[in-house]
């Protein structure tokens, strides 16, 4: 019988290096499609230069950007599968494991003793997971790194109420006008509403996690993406800030309902490099790897 621990840490270890490695294939088909379709030769010249980036890191199996990110697990845990507490402490060896072998690079920094040189935080909060309770006998998880850069121009608001619709839209407008050129764009964006101040940015980054281009099933959300992005590719922000080629690659949002006197939006951007791997292990501990 299978070690059910070891193969959620082992898995987990090579989903880390996976995401940190390669693109999930949507998006190293879109930047190279911007690349042909950009006409502006410094737009071109800034694409070129990433694919061939994106290429190499697959190519070396290294890391495609030198952050390599502060690390997060999405996690769904079916009732019947065999193990609980264990999962997290799964989760945080293969961090550690990851941090050696990949290697990442050490981005876990203690407010009070420095970098602690492997990626876990000493106050049991790094990395970050994101639990989810569901129906089945299997486990999912999602390894999502993301870099300081695109973390730092992350956005959230509490907007009147009144303002509604238009008022979410107005903010991520501003949001993305804000971060301009500062994370390394083309980006994707996650856009959060309703919950509370601490769930709509989940919800943020939750919806980065839906492949390029597969818009949510309601209706009216998914309108409502598709006009974002449209609205936001306006900005002429272009590859890496220079107002040449894609600005935005896509726009995904989550819905959750909200307290009457609350309207809280949360913004998390994505560089270029979107980067998340995922994989399901069911209770025999053998697994099945997401599309990649």
């Amino acid at each position: 019988m299978k070690d059910i621990a070891q193969v959620i840490e082992d898995t987990a270890a090579q989903l880390l290096k996976i995401a940190a490695t390669k693109l999930p294939t949507e998006v190293k088909e879109t930047l190279v499609d911007s690349e042909e379709k950009t006409v502006g030769a410094l737009g071109r010249s800034q694409l070129q230069a990433i694919n061939e980036n994106v290429r190499i890191a697959e190519a070396t199996s290294k890391p495609m950007c030198q952050d390599t990110g502060l690390v997060s697990f999405f996690v769904k845990i079916g009732d019947k599968f065999p193990l609980r507490s264990e999962v997290k402490t799964a989760l945080i060896n293969a961090t550690k494991k990851a941090t050696s072998d990949v290697p990442l690079r050490p981005n876990a920094v203690d407010m009070f003793k420095g970098n602690t040189k492997n990626n876990v935080g000493l106050r049991g909060y790094v990395p970050w997971f994101y639990f989810d309770l569901v129906e089945g006998d299997s486990l999912e998880i999602i390894a999502l790194p993301k870099g300081g850069g695109s973390s730092n121009v992350g956005k959230m608001k509490m907007i009147p109420p009144g303002k509604g619709i238009k008022g979410v839209k107005e903010f991520v407008v501003e949001a993305l006008a804000a971060a301009g050129p500062l994370a390394c764009p083309p980006y994707t964006v996650g856009v959060g509403v309703g919950g509370g101040e601490d769930m709509c940015m989940n919800l943020a980054k939750k919806a980065l996690l839906r492949p390029l281009f597969v818009y949510h099933k309601d209706e009216t959300i998914a309108d409502l993406e598709k006009e974002l992005l449209h609205t936001l590719n306006k900005l002429e922000i272009g590859a890496m800030g220079l107002g040449e080629g894609p600005s935005i690659l896509d726009v995904h949002m989550e819905f959750a309902a909200r307290h009457p006197a609350s309207l809280p939006v949360g913004v998390v951007i994505s560089c270029w490099a979107l980067r998340h791997a995922g994989a399901t292990i069911d209770k025999e501990g053998d697994v099945e790897w997401n599309p990649h």
